[in-house]
């Protein structure tokens, strides 16, 4: 079942944010990973979100997203990223097509 990466990002330093995103992004799409958004935060329907920039990654299932995040070269890219960017970040796993089942 497809997973996804839920991404917040403000950028501190443009052009480290930059060399940052030179090495993550080869690195997602080596693993399987697809942007499906990618771009400034769009301004909310509903409560606030605290961050400039917005995206989320389908990858093919969680453990893909394990191998991405632990592999040796999204670890250098978070290393890069330590004064160029502030970042919250979600896995989350599908839900079947279906949606989810109700308590009863």
């Amino acid at each position: 079942m497809p997973a996804y990466v839920i991404v917040g990002v403000d950028v501190l330093d443009e052009e480290a944010g930059l060399a940052y995103a030179a090495v993550a992004q080869p690195s997602v799409l080596s693993h399987g990973g697809r942007y499906l958004v990618a771009g400034p935060t769009p301004e909310p329907v509903e409560g606030t979100w605290d961050f400039s920039r917005f995206l989320v990654i389908e990858f093919p299932d969680m453990e893909r997203i394990r191998e991405w995040y632990d592999s040796p070269e999204y670890r250098r890219a978070r290393e890069m990223r330590e004064s160029a960017a502030r970042v919250r970040m979600l896995f989350a796993e599908g839900s079947p097509p279906e949606g989810f089942s109700l308590p009863e």
